[in-house]
């Protein structure tokens, strides 16, 4: 399995080049831009090896190293300073905060390279969680987003989760993340849930996974789901972004699969939430202007520090029409590979929302839910 590195750094061309560096030498790689995120991936992750810079927004690179040190399931993680900042004291008050070495900017990829392997070869520690948060019980997460509304982010995102269910028979949750615009009850048969919304009301610290699972709604094709209210005085709550990440950290002990419904576009919110994904799946509608979205929504997802291979942009076709674009044409425009093209079924999505189930369990051997089972396929195999 490949050595884990997050890396933290507010200046998206170092952590772009330094993240490059490091997975050319096959290092998997994680990346945060702020110290609140940086601690949590922390926690949530578990990384072999941890770089960090110093001047960073709303905590800096001491206080992120303080704060790894004094929680018991993050102690033990090496940690490298990488600053700008070459006084002798900057470097005492590096160590000081738990760092176990300090590189200045610029390095040399040689010398970066030779202190990253011999700081994660000469470590003894084991990192030490509690088994309740074994990170082999942390559930793989996957981000579903568009760059605009209307793309049916939330179909594709419920209908992945039932394929994913019936290829891995293991537990799959589903989670709407968008209160005020919730769909799911009514086209599952729920009443209105505010279960969620209640758990987003309160302090982050609270929030408890016990509290999360009594929240779960249990659907009878299998799916365990977390229901966003369709009141649209609720979507105030997109501000509760401390609570939100709480959210989805605890979501992914409760099941092997968490995939997020992220609706549309980069907002705060789902800027913070997609640096908790394992892998991300991006809604494009093979016309245009949807292609010309997508393409930017994709540049800010590497700019946020994500890599081609986190990233699985499909096709979905949801009507027939003779003027959209095939598919080689939207690869070459994104320059992306695109691993399924669910065709248009628009007859077979009125059925399964009649009879308040999920087209891909409503016709299990249809064309459109084969290729659910083939994106769901893919993403098991990258999940182990």
């Amino acid at each position: 399995m490949k050595e884990k590195i997050l890396i933290e750094d507010d200046d998206h061309d170092t952590l772009r080049m330094v993240g490059l560096i490091l997975q050319r030498s096959g290092y998997e790689i994680l990346a945060a831009s702020d110290g609140m995120n940086a601690f949590a991936q922390a926690e949530a992750q578990c990384p072999d090896l941890i770089l960090l810079d110093v001047m960073m927004p709303n905590m800096d690179g001491y206080e992120v190293a303080r704060k790894i040190r004094s929680n018991p399931n993050t102690s033990n993680i090496p940690i490298i300073i990488l600053s700008a900042k070459t006084q002798l004291d900057d470097k005492v008050a590096g160590f000081e905060s738990g760092a176990d070495d300090y590189l200045t900017k610029p390095t040399l990829p040689t010398e970066l390279l030779t202190h990253v392997k011999s700081l994660l070869a000469r470590s003894t520690r084991t990192v030490k969680t509690p088994s309740s948060h074994n990170t082999e019980n942390r559930g793989y997460t996957i981000g579903v987003l568009a760059a605009r509304c209307g793309l049916g982010v939330t179909t594709t995102t419920v209908n992945l989760g039932c394929a994913m269910l019936m290829s891995s028979k293991m537990d799959v949750i589903v989670a709407e993340l968008r209160p005020g615009f919730g769909t799911l009850a009514a086209d599952l048969g729920f009443e209105e849930s505010f279960a969620a919304s209640d758990l987003l009301k309160m302090e982050p610290s609270a929030i408890t996974r016990e509290m999360i699972e009594e929240r779960l709604m249990h659907h009878e094709n299998g799916l365990k789901l977390i229901l966003a209210s369709s009141q649209p005085n609720n979507a105030t709550l997109v501000k509760a972004i401390a609570q939100f990440e709480t959210l989805v950290d605890k979501l992914r002990y409760l099941a092997p699969y968490v995939i997020l419904d992220l609706g549309a576009g980069l907002p705060e919110l789902t800027q913070k939430l997609v640096k908790l994904c394992n892998h991300l799946i991006v809604v494009i509608e093979p016309i245009p202007n949807s292609i010309i979205h997508a393409k930017s929504l994709l540049n800010n997802l590497e700019e946020l520090g994500f890599y081609k291979k986190r990233i699985s942009p499909i096709i979905v076709n949801r009507i027939r029409s003779e003027t959209q674009m095939n598919y080689t044409y939207v690869q070459e425009r994104l320059e992306y590979q695109i691993p399924v093209m669910i065709m248009p079924s628009p007859e077979e999505i009125f059925q399964a929302n009649r009879k308040q189930t999920t087209a891909v369990a409503l016709n299990p051997n249809s064309p459109m839910t084969q290729q659910f089972k083939k994106l769901a396929d893919l993403l098991i195999e990258a999940s182990t």
